[in-house]
C-alpha cells in the first residue's frame, strides 16, 4: 500500500472508530462542525430493507423500488432532530431523485428539499460514476463559503465522494478546501 492510500485508510479507520451508534451527544458534538464555513453533509439515505433496486425499476414510481421502512422513517425524523436540537442551520437539502432518499429528505424536516441527479445512485450502472462525483464536487466547492448544505444520496456516491461505505443514515460532515478538495471533519450514525 502506497503513503497516500495507507494514510487515507488510517484515517478512516481513526474517523471509524469515533462513531457512537445512537448516542445524541456524539451526534450534536459532529454537527456543531457545520457551523463552520465550507462545511456540509452528507448521507446515505435512512435504513430502506435490501440491496439495490427490484426489478422493473422505474425513477420516479416508487411502488417499482426499495423504499424506506418504519425504522427508516424513524430513523430519518431522529437525525433531523438532533440537527434542530444542535441550533445547526440548514440553507438546502439535496437530494438523489430515488424515493428512498427523497423520503429520508422530506422526514429530516430541516430545510427546503430539492433533487439533485448527482446524488443519484449509480450502483447499476457503475459507468456514471466518474461525471456525477465529478459533478458533485463542483457543486460542493460552488456552495456559499456561509451556506451550509445537508445532502441525501447512497451509499456508492457517499463511497465515491469520500472513501467511506457508509451505513444507512449514516452522516458524513465534510469541508471544502479552497481548492474545491475534500476532508472528512466527522461523522455518526443514530440508530
Amino acid at each position: 500500500m502506497n503513503g497516500p492510500l495507507l494514510r487515507t485508510a488510517l484515517a478512516t479507520l481513526i474517523l471509524s472508530a469515533a462513531i457512537v451508534a445512537g448516542s445524541p451527544a456524539k451526534a450534536s458534538e459532529a454537527l456543531q462542525r457545520l457551523a463552520e464555513p465550507r462545511t456540509h453533509a452528507i448521507l446515505r439515505h435512512a435504513i430502506a430493507p435490501g440491496t439495490g433496486d427490484p426489478p422493473g425499476f422505474t425513477l420516479g414510481d416508487c411502488a417499482t423500488q426499495r423504499n424506506l421502512d418504519e425504522r427508516g422513517r424513524a430513523q430519518a425524523r431522529a437525525i433531523g432532530a438532533a440537527i434542530r436540537d444542535a441550533g445547526v442551520t440548514v440553507d438546502q437539502v439535496l437530494t438523489s431523485q430515488w424515493c428512498r432518499s427523497a423520503e429520508t429528505a422530506a422526514l429530516l424536516d430541516v430545510g427546503p428539499v430539492r433533487e439533485e441527479p448527482a446524488l443519484n445512485s449509480f450502483f447499476a450502472d457503475r459507468s456514471t460514476e466518474p461525471a456525477q462525483t465529478a459533478a458533485l464536487r463542483r457543486l460542493l466547492a460552488g456552495l456559499p463559503a456561509e451556506e451550509t448544505a445537508l445532502l441525501v444520496s447512497h451509499q456508492v456516491n457517499v463511497t465515491a465522494l469520500t472513501g467511506i461505505y457508509p451505513r444507512s443514515g449514516e452522516v458524513v460532515i465534510l469541508r471544502v478546501a479552497e481548492d474545491g478538495g475534500l476532508e472528512t471533519i466527522g461523522r455518526f450514525l443514530l440508530e
